[in-house]
């Protein structure tokens, strides 16, 4: 039996066809030719297992199989796919060609591959870009590119499972913003970030789950993989196009071809609506832009969705405008809210001290936690998460944890392992479920707060005003010092003693 493909094997053909680029475009560019690539690659290799399915069902009549290929998942035109490209690879405009092939799966598949404006997932991508180097060396690169994805087999019965090739995507993605640096926190939440997020927020089945700012969609993803079973819809808002593309790329990889990704600026332009209000989600969570400058504030004073009802923030600083479209997308009585934030979102004071403080009055924040420095990509600040929960009924305390020392240091990153995301998730859902009462839970690591408590600080969320986390200075034994001080004088007497015996030495 033949053994099935595995995501290590796909994942080091990519790496190695990623040098194709390497030193010709930085990664936060060439990332999208090699996930565009996978992609093509993916459901080519799809429909040809498909087709010959057919061809064996219908005993060999092409035209009864090319009629029930109409109504697969995809429509590929014969020169979009991967085959037909490869088989050009020699051609001398092959990077034209390229882009023929794409334009023409997209009209092929308008209502998938395209936005509802009508842009389509590969309009911010060319293989015929002078990116890629002079026409002798833009011809090489794609030629190499070709020749490495032809050697992997993505038919769905050659592969170890259906999350093969989304696990790749995540792989490639991280990777990826792992070589970006600073730009990469655009598109990328750290997986273990999203794993502690998508627990905290646990959706029910049948959940609607929505991210406003939702990146490559890991994060959202995650959200969905924590429902028990399938039955849940995701949804989820990019104002980057090139970014919203490898969103809506990764859904299909994962196997979500029914989630609703929109393209366009969530707080000036929120697409996801019904009727003349935004939808209504059980679950919202998102690690925006920190501290966005100029996110929309002039806009903010007339929104139709009444969004900034607790006060409008700063223009220079998007943070609450975020939250508080957050909290107005998620149900009322039953929605939960989580957001990854940097520290000044918890203490800073004017219009979002006024917001804070009408939120935790509106009895809605239900956790602040604090996470490790050196987390994120493009960013070594310490960042916290907020849960927000529109169904604390007669609970008004709120749980503080400082996880900020317990990560494992990383060659570039900490890394928040399992055992510190298990103590995280297992102190909230205590807290949740009313099993803590208020005051200090764990040492130095937790503690909860009433509402009475945060009023007496003045609303002021910095973690250690609730979470004491000093650590007393052992006593000094002065006598043992002193006789320790005495110790060297005397032996840095004998030290100069000797020193003056060796330059008496070499005077003579």
């Amino acid at each position: 039996m033949k053994n099935k493909v595995q995501s290590a094997d796909i994942n080091r053909i990519i790496w190695q066809a990623c040098d194709t680029f390497r030193g010709v475009i930085d990664p936060g560019q060439y990332k999208d030719y090699i996930l565009v690539m996978l992609f093509l690659k993916y459901v080519s290799d799809t429909h040809t297992e498909k087709y010959e399915q057919y061809l064996a069902q219908y005993d060999g009549d092409e035209a009864r199989a090319k009629r029930a290929m109409s109504s697969e998942r995809f429509i590929i035109p014969e020169h979009s796919h991967f085959k037909s490209l490869y088989d050009k690879r020699n051609e001398s405009n092959i990077g034209e060609l390229i882009d023929i092939a794409l334009a023409d799966l997209e009209e092929a598949n308008r209502e998938k591959l395209t936005s509802s404006d009508g842009a389509g997932i590969f309009r911010n991508i060319s293989f015929n870009s002078s990116n890629l180097g002079d026409k002798k060396d833009k011809n090489a690169r794609l030629k190499n590119l070709l020749t490495d994805y032809n050697k992997l087999d993505l038919k769905p019965s050659s592969l170890d499972g259906q999350d093969v090739l989304g696990d790749t995507y995540e792989f490639l993605i991280a990777n990826f913003a792992s070589d970006a640096g600073k730009k990469a926190g655009e598109f990328y939440t750290p997986k273990e970030v999203s794993t502690l997020l998508a627990r905290l927020t646990k959706s029910k089945p049948g959940a609607r789950i929505y991210d406003p700012t939702c990146g490559s969609a890991s994060l959202l993803i995650k959200a969905g993989q924590q429902v028990d079973g399938k039955d849940f819809s995701l949804y989820g808002q990019e104002a980057n196009g090139s970014t919203w593309a490898l969103a809506m790329m990764n859904m299909f990889l994962h196997g979500f071809d029914n989630a609703s990704i929109r393209w366009g600026d969530t707080l000036r332009n929120p697409k996801h609506t019904e009727g003349d209000n935004l939808m209504k989600f059980d679950t919202v969570v998102a690690n925006p832009p920190f501290s966005l400058d100029k996110w929309g504030q002039e806009e903010a004073e007339d929104d139709k969705y009444h969004r900034f009802n607790r006060g409008v923030p700063p223009k220079s600083k998007g943070d609450w405008a975020f939250i508080s479209h957050m909290i107005a997308s998620a149900y009322e009585a039953t929605g939960m809210v989580g957001v990854v934030v940097p520290h000044g979102v918890l203490f800073r004071g004017s219009a979002e001290g006024r917001i804070r403080k009408q939120v935790i009055e509106d009895n809605l924040l239900d956790a602040v936690i604090g996470l490790p420095a050196n987390l994120f990509f493009g960013t070594g600040i310490p960042a916290a998460i907020l849960i927000f929960n529109k169904s604390k009924a007669q609970r008004t305390a709120t749980l503080f944890i400082d996880a900020s020392e317990e990560y494992d240091s990383g060659k570039n990153q900490n890394v928040l392992a399992e055992k510190y995301i298990n103590r995280i998730v297992e102190t909230y859902t205590r807290f949740k479920e009313n099993g803590i009462a208020t005051g200090v839970v764990d040492e130095k690591y937790s503690y909860v707060a009433t509402l009475e408590e945060i009023q007496e600080n003045e609303y002021n969320l910095n973690i250690p005003r609730y979470v004491d986390t000093f650590e007393e200075e052992a006593e000094i034994d002065v006598t043992a010092v002193q006789k320790e001080i005495d110790t060297l004088e005397t032996e840095l007497v004998a030290v100069r003693e000797k020193m003056k015996d060796y330059l008496k030495k070499l005077e003579l």
